[in-house]
């Protein structure tokens, strides 16, 4: 038990959710691949949190989230707090001691019980796992009903260390805007990491990780973006929601700072292999136009060090 006040398991049963079995969006970024095969990807998951997973979530302090707004933009960010802070409290119920805080493009999004995607992180193990569903409010946290929960690799996550806290402070919106200015287009550029987060109708939330060695991003102008995508698990679980839905959320996380850079906007996929010419590594490349960004100071006092890049990171296109 944390010393925060836990929100209290909801006594009215699951409520039945209509989900397709069946993603279309994957299995036609599948067959532009020509990777996977029918029903590979997010059908392949259920809800049930394996036994062997709960012991890695109660040590968690961390999770980055993903959902769409009442306007109907998607955003990722993160919630930390300490360990514990995110407690398994049944076979498909995460309980979890906090919620968007007012700064937070999400804040209040969860009144209602909604689509959420979750992503757990610990980086100094380089472990992940994605823990999918709906979630809703209670007190001062959110309980989250699983819909697929499944462990990913570890391929092009960063291994980052712990340091010691920074003193709490109130998270404050420092920036914000429609095109991202030079402070902005620094963190990004400068970034070996970021979050994704989608949405598709019928298929619920996700957040996902994105990383590489630093310059893999480029922000090629206030409004653009563009970054390659490498070989994965052949799930294509974002890609697959960009394909029925190109609205997304990107978080940049400035470790060192403890600020958070949200982005939304739509997102598309770029199959032309002359466009993927002299980026190591890209299968294909991926063009984020971005239609409003917030700038969060204070947004976490966790903080980390550097320790190692991944060993599969190919080297970053060379800019000119």
């Amino acid at each position: 038990m944390t010393g925060r006040t836990r929100p209290r398991a909801e006594r009215d049963g699951r409520v039945p959710v209509v989900k397709s079995p069946y993603h279309e969006g994957e299995q036609a970024v599948q067959r532009r691949a020509r990777e996977g095969h029918p029903g590979w990807g997010s059908p392949m998951f259920d809800g049930v949190i394996p036994a062997g997973f709960v012991p890695f979530l109660l040590r968690q302090r961390m999770l980055v989230v993903g959902a769409v707004d009442r306007d109907g933009a998607v955003w990722a960010s993160a919630l930390t707090g300490p360990a514990g802070f995110a407690e398994p409290v049944g076979p498909s119920t995460l309980a979890v001691a906090a919620a968007p805080a007012p700064a937070d493009p999400l804040h209040g999004v969860f009144a209602q019980r909604h689509d959420i995607g979750v992503l757990a992180l610990e980086p100094q193990t380089v472990r992940r796992i994605r823990v999918n569903g709906t979630a809703r409010q209670q007190d001062d946290g959110l309980v989250v009903r699983t819909e697929q929960v499944l462990g990913n690799c570890p391929k092009y996550l960063q291994r980052r260390l712990p340091v010691a806290d920074a003193p709490p402070r109130t998270p404050r919106v420092v920036a914000s805007g429609t095109g991202l200015g030079a402070d902005q287009r620094r963190l990004v550029e400068e970034a070996d990491t970021f979050f994704i987060a989608s949405h598709a109708p019928g298929h619920g939330a996700d957040a996902s990780h994105r990383g590489g060695q630093p310059g893999f991003v480029t922000a090629a102008g206030p409004r653009r973006l563009v970054w390659p995508d490498y070989v994965g698990n052949s799930f294509y679980m974002t890609l697959g929601n960009l394909q029925l839905d190109p609205a997304c959320g990107l978080l940049f996380w400035d470790w060192d700072r403890g600020s958070f850079l949200h982005l939304t906007g739509r997102a598309r996929v770029d199959w032309d292999e002359h466009h993927r010419a002299g980026v190591p590594g890209a299968l294909r490349m991926v063009e984020f136009d971005v239609e409003r960004f917030v700038q969060v100071d204070d947004a976490t006092a966790l903080r980390w060090e550097f320790a190692a890049a991944s060993p599969v990171n190919p080297p970053a296109p060379l800019r000119s």
